[in-house]
């Protein structure tokens, strides 16, 4: 078996594994969630995603626009008293009951609350792996209890990121110039894709997610991985297949290996080698 198929055989393996994403939404911020599903996407697939907190509150408005974007369901919960956290006790029962009621492979629990800790022995009691993303501040008892801990400092950022230096700001058109203006220019589709933050977070994780030791992953492998973090069509970004969309953005370097496979990886990974192993 050649190390390509090798790839594609645990990249569908991957992506078999269920995995419920439950997220203490009063402890973990939303810029975060876009780099929270690629790390999983490594893992399996988040086929659950639960966010737990009072949405009427003032204190989860950057939340709202987070759940649309990678389909994440709110569960409302009150506060009915002060100083108790009742979305801690409505995050814990839904997590028991999908214990018991669903065909999970993992859990993943976004949370800087070492309470939970009780709730992630009992499910790594039940043979589940369980996965945590929290704060620097998070206590080491509910660190030591998962199976892998990511403090979410340590995940890519959401800033804009740069887009190639030689696609240059396209000037606006005249009036006259409008006809031709119909079709853009391909530098600028460009741009813009390189510009979209949640567009190259998300390639970016599943580039990583895939990657090989040598720094390159199958372009099979890191397709599969960009469908487990969300539901993107490559067509709806003007490009016909993810090969064309990795390379429209820019920010990765694509070749063509023996047998006709295709590989990509991030240009911003210096260590990666000269070409893909074959």
């Amino acid at each position: 078996m050649t190390e390509t198929s090798e790839s594609n055989d645990r990249a569908r393996a991957i992506a078999d594994r269920k995995i419920a994403l439950l997220i203490d939404a009063d402890n973990v911020s939303h810029a975060k969630i876009a780099a929270m599903l690629a790390e999983l996407s490594k893992y399996g697939t988040a086929n659950i995603r639960r966010a737990y907190g009072n949405w009427a509150s003032d204190s989860l408005k950057g939340w709202k626009d987070k759940l649309h974007d990678f389909a994440i369901r709110p569960i409302q919960q009150f506060n009915y008293s002060t100083g108790k956290n009742a979305t801690d006790i409505a995050l814990v029962i839904d997590a028991m009951e999908l214990l018991y009621t669903q065909k999970l492979d993992a859990f993943c629990l976004a949370s800087s609350d070492a309470d939970f800790t009780p709730l992630v022995m009992q499910l790594r009691a039940n043979g589940h792996e369980v996965y945590g993303f929290g704060e620097r501040k998070t206590p080491s008892p509910f660190v030591n209890a998962c199976t892998t801990f990511l403090y979410l400092d340590n995940l890519d950022g959401v800033d804009t990121p740069a887009a190639p230096s030689e696609a240059p700001e396209p000037k606006p058109p005249k009036a006259k110039d409008s006809a031709k203006a119909a079709t853009p220019p391909a530098r600028a589709t460009n741009r813009k894709l390189a510009q979209d933050t949640k567009l190259v977070t998300i390639l970016r994780g599943a580039v990583e997610a895939s990657a090989r030791d040598d720094g390159w992953a199958s372009m099979s492998a890191a397709g599969s991985a960009v469908k487990r973090q969300a539901p993107i069509d490559p067509r709806n970004y003007g490009a016909k297949n993810f090969p064309a969309l990795f390379e429209a953005t820019g920010l990765f370097e694509i070749v063509k290996g023996e047998g006709g496979h295709s590989f990509v990886a991030d240009k911003r990974n210096k260590d990666r080698a000269a070409k893909p192993a074959s």
